[in-house]
């Protein structure tokens, strides 16, 4: 398990100056989650918000979600995620650092950031769906066991975020198609954005779900994702960088709906994915990046650098 402390090469003073470490203080949460649970709500209602997307119209957003499915692991190591001191300090240098607009994370770690007090003028987003553990037989039928629409709009929070798997050979996805459709509806309802990270999915021999992500797969994703619901409106897509991203342009041309692009674990091959992302960036329906892994457990170690050049892209 990764217990070391955040690395960071640069700051807002410059270029070589380190960046600033965060501390989080475990048991002050513990003693607060304890004693006044009531304070949560209290931050939640105190936070200051600001809108979706700022002037420059791109968003820049740091996700988190992956421990509430069971999904620890970053490379070779499998519960790198693991260490929520660690994760919590990671989310917080990532979240200081210029140009990052916010945060996609379970109600357990937006819960522990609101008591840290380091949601304020960010975007916050609510992961939705989490029940497909990764893994288990019930992978693809994906209960929505997270945020409802309701909880996002009773904390205030500024969009809600849902995985959208699709199997054409498991009933599983079904329900999730349903109920995501449903959940959507509940959104719109409430004029709140609500991103759909959709997939053509499939499980290998071993039994594992692997996502397709050749372009007419992609493609595919798009469309269903965007027909989804009594109203688009409010859908937004977060989608991946297909195999060949020389694709991108035509793959995005499925849907007029805004979309980000989805970062995904790159693993040592950083540098890659960045002139990936580079590019996809450049199409009329792209506003942005969310990604979680790659930026906050880099190769390196050096989050804050990893951050500021994806930063950079935008």
């Amino acid at each position: 398990m990764r217990a070391g402390r955040v690395a960071g090469a640069h700051s807002d003073g410059g270029a070589g100056a380190p960046a600033k470490q965060p501390s989080v203080d475990i048991p002050a949460l513990v003693r607060t989650r304890t004693h006044h649970p009531e304070a949560i709500a209290e931050a939640a209602t105190r936070r200051a918000r600001r809108p979706l997307l700022n002037e420059d119209g791109k968003l820049m957003i740091v996700a988190a979600d992956h421990p509430a499915r069971g999904a620890l692991g970053v490379g070779g190591d499998k519960l790198a995620m693991a260490n929520r001191a660690d994760l919590l300090e990671r989310l917080c240098l990532a979240l200081s650092r210029p140009g990052v607009d916010g945060v996609l994370a379970t109600a357990d770690i937006l819960d522990d950031l609101l008591l840290l007090g380091v949601l304020d003028n960010k975007v916050v987003m609510g992961s939705m769906n989490r029940g497909g553990l990764q893994g288990a037989s019930f992978e693809l039928d994906d209960r929505f066991t997270g945020h409802r629409a309701e909880d996002i709009q009773r904390l205030g929070f500024d969009a809600g975020k849902l995985l959208l798997r699709i199997d054409y050979d498991d009933p599983g996805s079904l329900t999730t198609l349903e109920s995501t459709a449903r959940a959507i509806d509940d959104m719109a309802a409430r004029r709140l954005p609500v991103f759909v990270e959709p997939f053509i999915s499939r499980r290998t021999p071993e039994g594992k779900v692997r996502n397709d992500l050749s372009p007419e797969a992609v493609t595919k994703s798009i469309a269903i994702a965007s027909g989804l619901g009594g109203s688009s409106a409010y859908t937004w897509l977060k989608v991946p960088v297909t195999d060949n991203p020389d694709d991108m342009a035509q793959v995005m041309e499925t849907s007029t709906l805004p979309a980000v692009l989805l970062g995904g674990e790159v693993g040592d091959d950083q540098d890659g994915a960045y002139e990936k992302w580079r590019s996809a960036l450049r199409l009329p329906t792209v506003r942005g990046l969310v990604v979680g892994r790659s930026l906050l457990y880099p190769a390196d170690g050096d989050v804050a650098a990893a951050v500021d050049t994806a930063v950079g892209l935008l």
